[in-house]
């Protein structure tokens, strides 16, 4: 039986944001941006949470059926620049996060300068699948139902793998390394990936 995934909304704001935070307290990342255990239990659901504010009015969020993985995408535009010095969105993150920490800001500058421009592109901005139900194949499904548009629309995808497995899986499904990988100040590395539409794939 295969995997149903359905289109989330307001009302799935607060199982998304769950999801994230279960799935991501461990991540490299977050424990680089939250390097004290009680902290990032406390400072953390607010990070998954504005991500999943910015994704329900900007992007788009699938969700699992039964609510145990989701997926946040934006629909990237040709003529998206990278981010500069003005962009006041990672500040804004910060204040509303974690005022103190200057990692919550310098995250979302860090990625946004590796970021691809000059070709319109889906972004997959987060994966999250209950600790619980981790190696089903719920993410390969939820991933997979965006790249069968993608392959039939002709439109490439990016994305930042934050750990080494998930750079496994993403090379699985297609992506390629792209640029160079991104070494946090005195934390662990960020691959960016890039998959080229495969025409006839998703027929």
């Amino acid at each position: 039986m295969g995997v149903v995934i359905r289109t989330a909304d307001e009302g799935d704001r607060e199982l998304v944001t769950r999801l994230l935070d279960e799935a991501f307290q461990d991540d490299p990342v977050s424990v680089w941006v939250f390097p004290d255990a009680a902290h990032r239990r406390a400072k953390h659901p607010g990070l998954m949470g504005m991500f999943t504010e910015v994704v329900l009015a900007e992007g788009r969020v699938d969700v699992t059926e039964d609510g145990t993985a989701c997926a946040l995408w934006l629909s990237v535009p040709a003529d998206a620049g990278h981010a500069d010095d003005e962009d006041d969105g990672p500040v804004r993150l910060r204040e509303a996060v974690d005022p103190d920490n200057e990692r919550v800001e310098l995250i979302g500058r860090l990625t946004a300068g590796i970021h691809p421009a000059g070709r319109a592109h889906e972004y997959l901005w987060m994966i999250g699948v209950a600790p619980g139900r981790q190696g089903e194949g719920l993410g390969t499904a939820l991933v997979r139902s965006v790249l069968d548009r993608c392959d039939r629309e002709g439109l490439p995808a990016y994305l930042e793998a934050s750990n080494a497995d998930s750079r496994r899986l993403y090379e699985r499904l297609g992506f390629d390394l792209t640029g160079r990988p991104l070494d946090l100040p005195d934390g662990p590395r960020m691959w960016p990936m890039w998959r080229e539409p495969q025409p006839g794939r998703g027929a």
